[in-house]
């Protein structure tokens, strides 16, 4: 359908990190057959997000606003939602979410993280799990920023669900997010992107210049496919951001607190959103 290359179009613009340069290794069709595997595989859902800066000991601004829009919008459409997060961003996770819904995932061992996930995946059977801007594991079992610097430390295995799973969907915009194994080989062999990329695969994966904005690209096709409009509004996104970065969320590229998300201010980030919204 043209409106969904439309969408991808308006989520990889404004690409400051190369991450653009992936689209022409993308599956056909990629954020169609996201919207389907989301669409088919009602029931629970298991969101995680939770990007920690090490500059700043603290989680930053994308990826929870984006968690936050998909889980709103997917209760909407009958499913029962959980978040799952480390102890490292809870403080910003639980600003936009209820204590209910938030499942901590323990910093532990490669073995301890395997069978906490496979109990995890037992005790909730969810039929789809999602990552937006959660790191993802390494070649050499670690987990490394933008820079190549080792913040395993600050980061739990929360890989490992996706790994034991067959219904997955990965959102990220840099390289180093779960789902970026699907083009290992392409990102480590692109200027720009990471030469040590995440090796944590997804059944399907979303691209964006802003992981926040891979979520509203999703949510657009669902809309669209749905014929109701799922997207946040302009008001709760700043809502959104306004709370996280009170309870210490930081923008990723400067590692400040202060309401910017991945370099750009709000007014710069809701660009992609006005448009989606005009455009369902």
């Amino acid at each position: 359908m043209k409106k969904f290359s439309l969408i991808q179009e308006i989520i990889l613009s404004d690409d400051t990190r190369s991450i653009s340069k992936l689209n022409s290794h993308m599956q056909d069709d990629w954020l169609e057959n996201s919207s389907n595997l989301v669409i088919n595989n009602q029931g629970v859902i298991f969101i995680t997000t939770g990007f920690y800066i090490l500059s700043s000991k603290k989680g930053e601004t994308d990826g929870p606003i984006g968690a936050k829009a998909l889980s709103d919008s997917l209760k909407m459409l009958g499913n029962e939602v959980y978040i799952i997060t480390d102890e490292f961003s809870y403080d910003v996770i639980s600003s936009i979410f209820k204590k209910k819904d938030i499942i901590t995932f323990p910093n532990l061992s490669h073995k301890k993280s395997s069978d906490f996930a496979k109990k995890l995946l037992s005790d909730y059977n969810p039929s789809l799990l999602i990552s937006i801007e959660r790191a993802g594991i390494l070649e050499d079992g670690t987990y490394r920023n933008w820079k190549g610097l080792d913040f395993s430390e600050y980061n739990s295995k929360i890989d490992y669900l996706f790994n034991f799973h067959k219904k997955t969907v990965g959102i990220g915009d840099g390289g180093n997010e779960i789902g970026m194994g699907n083009l290992f080989d392409q990102i480590k062999n692109l200027d720009g992107l990471p030469d040590k990329p995440s090796v944590t695969k997804t059944s399907e994966l979303i691209i964006s210049s802003v992981s926040n904005w891979g979520a509203y690209g999703l949510l657009a096709a669902l809309s669209i496919i749905k014929k109701q409009n799922l997207l946040p509004t302009i008001n709760q996104t700043n809502d959104w951001l306004s709370k996280i970065v009170l309870a210490g969320a930081v923008d990723g590229m400067s590692g400040e607190s202060k309401k910017w998300i991945d370099g750009r201010s709000f007014d710069e980030d809701s660009l992609c959103l006005k448009k989606l919204l005009s455009l369902v």
